[in-house]
C-alpha cells in the first residue's frame, strides 16, 4: 500500500498552519472517559457537575487537546510525523456542543536534529481561547525509503 508522506523538514515553511475541526459530543466524553478510565463525575455526572464553578458537565480537557493529533500526523507536517513533545496550557473548558477548532503552526525550524517547534491553539466556536501550547516534532523524511530506513534503525 501506498502513502504519500507529509512536508518533510526542508520543506516546511515558518508561519505555515493547518487546523481541525470538531464539535464535541455527549457520546465523545463517554467513549473518552471508557478509553481513558477518568469518569471524574465533572464530566458524567449532571447532578454533580450544577454544583461545580461550570454549572453543567464539561469535558475532559485531553479531548479537545486530542484534536491536534490528525493536524500533525494526517495534515502539518502530515503522515509519517514522529511527536517528540507537547505541552498544553487550559485556559477555559470545553461544553458538551463546543466545536473546537485545533489548529498547528510552524514556529521554529531546529536545524540540527531537522525537528520543528509547532505552536498550538485550540478555539472554540466563539474564537475563544480554550488552550494554547507547543510541540515538537520530527517530520517525516522526504521519501518513503527514508521512512522505512528510520523505523529499520539503518
Amino acid at each position: 500500500m501506498e502513502f504519500e508522506l507529509g512536508k518533510s523538514y526542508d520543506r516546511l515553511e515558518i508561519g505555515e498552519e493547518a487546523s481541525f475541526t470538531k464539535t464535541i459530543t455527549e457520546t465523545d466524553v463517554y467513549l473518552f472517559a471508557g478509553i481513558s478510565g477518568d469518569f471524574n463525575p465533572m464530566h458524567v455526572n449532571e447532578a454533580f457537575a450544577k454544583q461545580t464553578p461550570f454549572r453543567t458537565r464539561i469535558a475532559h480537557g485531553a479531548l479537545p487537546q486530542s484534536l491536534i493529533a490528525p493536524v500533525l500526523g494526517m495534515k502539518l507536517p502530515g503522515l509519517g510525523t514522529i511527536l517528540v513533545e507537547i505541552s498544553c496550557r487550559f485556559k477555559a473548558p470545553t461544553f458538551f456542543g463546543d466545536t473546537i477548532t485545533a489548529t498547528a503552526r510552524v514556529s521554529e525550524k531546529l536545524a540540527e536534529k531537522k525537528w520543528v517547534r509547532m505552536a498550538l491553539d485550540w478555539k472554540n466556536q466563539e474564537g475563544k481561547l480554550v488552550a494554547e501550547g507547543e510541540a515538537v516534532v520530527i517530520p517525516p523524511p522526504s521519501s518513503g525509503k527514508d521512512l522505512l530506513s528510520r523505523e529499520n534503525g539503518s
